[in-house]
């Protein structure tokens, strides 16, 4: 049996419709390729989310919309850019779905910079410095230490940088795939320019920005 002759269940093509956000057609795509198992199927469908961004990632973001999440009875709140290529698909139910779900996570994680690229190099050699002085410590050799520093970095990107973190509501993903699953259903570019964290009686606050979007400012 082929795999587009597979038969599936209409309940599980509305089960993985709901919990992925993605097309009923796509969805039945993946339970197919997947033979109606609907954790690979979800795979199957993030993986095309983020083939699909990746494709459409250097399209201009000029539209989208401005979002705010108010959290701990209005001890912590924050705002958020998210960009998009159309004010029609800005104006969606999805959008405006991702755009809540951005902003709490950020309420709730407490992210300092949107991406990877966006660590500065002053902050990424201090890490660098006290993950080898730690690995050193240790008494390991230098090339144990150098694959060592790769993984402590990894999990620093991870814990500060926005779209490598974990979904808060579904840890399975990231928010980076998160939002390449917006990208694939909406079939527009989406990108976070930037977001700011306040909370109460904290000594500091945090206010993130895309580097792309400094490159844009600064040349208009």
């Amino acid at each position: 049996m082929t795999e587009t002759a597979v038969k599936i269940d209409a309940k599980l093509v509305k089960e993985l419709r709901e919990k992925s956000g993605a097309p009923m057609g796509d969805c039945l795509k993946a339970l197919q390729e997947a033979k109606g198992e609907m954790e690979a199927a979800f795979v199957v469908l993030r993986k095309r989310g983020m083939a699909s961004a990746a494709k459409k990632a250097t399209r201009t973001t000029n539209e989208g919309a401005v979002g705010t999440y108010i959290h701990a009875g209005g001890k912590i709140g924050v705002l958020l850019e998210l960009n998009c290529e159309s004010d029609f698909v800005a104006r969606t139910e999805d959008f405006q779905e991702l755009l809540r779900d951005v902003a709490m996570h950020i309420a709730a994680v407490d992210p300092r910079f949107v991406s990877r690229e966006d660590v500065t190099e002053a902050d990424l050699e201090r890490e660098k410095d006290v993950y080898r002085a730690q690995a050193a410590a240790s008494g390991k050799p230098a090339e144990i230490i150098e694959k060592m520093l790769t993984g402590k970095l990894a999990k620093f990107y991870e814990e500060f940088c926005l779209l490598d973190q974990p979904f808060i509501k579904e840890a399975s993903q990231t928010i980076g795939q998160l939002i390449a699953s917006k990208v694939a259903k909406l079939g527009e570019n989406i990108s976070v320019r930037r977001f700011a964290r306040f909370k109460v009686g904290a000594t500091d606050w945090t206010v993130a920005q895309a580097k792309a979007a400094v490159t844009e400012e600064a040349a208009s």
